[in-house]
């Protein structure tokens, strides 16, 4: 690659704080949340104009549909951003769990006034872009704004960008995947002018299942989730590829609807799917977003001819960005592995649980009996950087560990981990590396967390 030298130059320093997040996604909004609750000074740093990440940003609604009667579920902030969104009228109930669907654009609305009651000083229409560093500690970040260039030095950053990007600029070891080992990613899009009553009889009469998920697409399962009602929409894709309406190349076309409001809006519809994105790369993100919309148009096209109730909908809404499941991971101090996740581990530095919920790389176990397994602190701390915590996807584990951990609810945990550990370190003077482990599960049960 051809390469140019930038001039060196002094920089301002746009803000000092005790603690950094970067990334506002479920991880860095719990982080950032938490580590105020526990009583230091915390800026919660975003890059688009809204805080909440893959919920308000791509659309996602549903935080926790692998919630069903007898899961073990985590407790802290991310059943609190759940029962926020509930009482400010931002949810609906999850078509296919005993969960709540967050409204993703008044989710919003409830990040703010979170993140206000907990006194954290928000940051959007910022880009951090490189690492202020001395030695091997991590003194701050370099960002990138319509302010121009600046420095933000913090005692203690939090890397929740779910790309590692700060743990990566720090130099901290990191591993990725080869570009077609990697989880696709997904243009969300919603749909308005549709006949709720029509579509929802002609659910109940195709009474679509998990099961489908291994007949359409391969997709493994322990055999208990078979039976259970899925929201997914395979068969019309399979005709409109037959018809022609979809070009037959495009068999990933197909996946999940989530709500249907009172409104005829199906919203957070999961549809397109596009395998061989590197997320770290900007012209493969480029790639996929104009091509994610030209897929979801054709899909809309198929929704019209084959499903009932769609013949009159048309395009409401994209999601911001591209929905990315699966980049950079650290390498921690620990790394979770498939045996953990499917063995209900168990971690003397426990800082959470998660059910046993594995959903990726052609695996789907829902957390149906009661399984669970604790997360460990290790996995937020990576290798030959002090005093950085990584918090949400890029936490340290193998693939089957990431198809667990990179689920929403389950970046809550280590967010709130982090964000605890973060403040925990600060008070006592040390490096999040040397922190007391009975002191960050004592200030974490504090604030509600389950820690076994």
């Amino acid at each position: 690659m051809r390469q140019i030298r930038e001039a060196s130059r002094e920089i301002p320093v746009l803000a000092e704080t005790d603690v950094l997040v970067v990334g506002s996604g479920p991880g860095g909004l719990a982080a950032a949340i938490s580590a105020a609750r526990a009583g230091v000074d915390v800026i919660l740093l975003e890059r688009y104009g809204c805080f909440g990440g893959v919920i308000t940003q791509v659309g996602v609604e549903s935080i926790a549909w692998y919630r069903h009667a007898g899961t073990v579920d985590v407790e802290g902030i991310g059943r609190e951003f759940e029962e926020r969104a509930f009482q400010m009228g931002a949810s609906r109930p999850e078509p296919q769990s005993d969960s709540q669907a967050l409204d993703t654009e008044l989710f919003k609305c409830v990040a703010d006034q979170m993140i206000r009651e907990a006194g954290v000083r928000p940051l959007l229409h910022c880009l951090a872009v490189d690492v202020v560093m001395e030695g091997n500690i991590i003194k701050g970040v370099i960002t990138e704004s319509k302010s121009g260039r600046a420095a933000i030095l913090a005692q203690r950053v939090i890397d929740a960008t779910g790309d590692a990007d700060i743990a990566f600029r720090a130099g901290a070891p990191c591993r990725k995947l080869p570009r077609e080992q990697m989880m696709g990613v997904t243009v969300m899009f919603s749909c308005s002018g549709v006949d709720r009553e029509q579509f929802l009889e002609y659910v109940r009469q195709t009474h679509p299942t998990y099961g489908d998920w291994q007949e359409q697409w391969g997709v493994v399962t322990s055999g208990k989730e078979d039976h259970l009602f899925s929201p997914a929409l395979f068969e019309p894709f399979l005709q409109a590829r037959r018809d022609g309406v979809i070009p037959p190349e495009l068999d990933t076309i197909g996946g999940t609807w989530s709500t249907i409001t009172e409104a005829g809006e199906a919203l957070g519809l999961n549809l397109v799917y596009i395998p061989g994105v590197d997320g770290t790369d900007v012209w493969d993100l480029t790639r996929a977003e104009i091509e994610g919309r030209r897929q979801a148009l054709l899909a809309i096209e198929a929704l019209r001819k084959y499903v009932p109730g769609f013949q009159k909908a048309r395009l409401r809404n994209f999601g911001m960005t591209l929905g990315v499941r699966d980049t950079r991971k650290i390498i921690g101090r620990y790394n979770l592995t498939e045996e953990d996740v499917r063995n209900q581990a168990r971690f003397p530095d426990a800082i959470g649980i998660f059910p046993e919920f594995i959903d990726g790389y052609g695996i789907l176990i829902l957390p149906t009996t009661g399984r669970y397994f604790q997360v460990p602190y290790g996995i937020l701390l990576p290798t030959g950087v002090e005093n950085l915590l990584v918090a949400g996807r890029c936490v340290a584990g193998d693939k089957v560990a990431h198809a667990a951990t990179r689920n929403m609810m389950c970046c809550t945990v280590t967010g709130q981990g982090a964000g605890v550990a973060a403040a925990v370190s600060l008070k006592a003077g040390v490096p999040p590396s040397q922190i007391d482990i009975a002191d960050l599960q004592a200030a974490l049960v504090q604030q509600g967390v389950r820690i076994a």
